[in-house]
């Protein structure tokens, strides 16, 4: 059986790498979560006093940008693989409302997306790899035989993130978990380098009314019709 390339984007909390550890476990594919490794140059860039709020050195964050090495190893209790930022696991912290806030500025820091989308495009070079973001279809792999793009209301996808923050036991309002994710869409969708927009030839996935098995069965059958035709 062929293996493909499988490009998810879409908008933040949209449950892009939800569905794409979905696919990639039900496909016997490699998982990559390209969000998570924004993150984790955010939060280097965090620890290190690059940024914060209302001041961002971009000049000194891109002079540390060979010193950032991430890895993605596999837990197998978690059924996932967890990020690692300089040999440390950093999972967790990548995953807070504040280094949310601070992501896509760091995103739109043209030397680090081409750092990243070239480590990005290494791990597909054998095919068989799933990859959400936010240029994987665009940018990273324009070549990708199936691409998805995933969108959801604002309101909806901040009550997802919202619930999520709250269950992992994090101190945040509605309000601001929905002024994070419009900021965050602004950003994205305007920035100079690679902003987020669908490809030509993806399909738009509007999750908005969907359950997370609806959304997997959807996506998983456009996944299969694709390696068909494929092999």
């Amino acid at each position: 059986m062929q293996k493909i390339t499988i490009a998810i984007d879409g908008f933040s909390s949209t449950g892009k790498s939800t569905v794409a550890k979905q696919l990639a476990k039900a496909l016997g594919y490699v998982y990559v979560d390209s969000g998570a490794m924004y993150r984790a140059v955010t939060l280097y860039a965090m620890q290190n006093g690059f940024i914060e709020t209302g001041c961002f050195d971009k000049e000194g964050l891109i002079s540390q940008l060979d010193n950032i090495k991430i890895s993605f190893k596999f837990n197998a209790e978690k059924g996932f693989a967890e990020v690692y930022l300089n040999g440390e696991n950093v999972e967790k912290d990548i995953r807070s409302l504040e280094v949310s806030s601070f992501v896509s500025p760091v995103a739109t820091v043209s030397e680090v997306r081409e750092q990243l989308v070239k480590q990005q495009q290494n791990f597909g070079k054998d095919k068989g790899v799933v990859m959400d973001g936010r240029d994987i279809g665009t940018v990273v792999f324009p070549d990708a035989e199936l691409k998805l793009f995933m969108t959801a209301s604002a309101e909806k996808r901040a009550q997802r993130r919202y619930d999520e923050l709250l269950e992992r036991g994090d101190d945040v309002s509605y309000e601001d978990v929905l002024q994070n994710v419009q900021s965050r869409d602004h950003i994205d969708s305007t920035r100079e380098d690679s902003p987020l927009t669908m490809a030509e030839d993806a399909i738009k996935v509007d999750n908005s009314s969907m359950n997370l098995e609806e959304q997997f069965q959807f996506v998983l059958k456009l996944s299969e019709e694709k390696i068909k035709a494929k092999s």
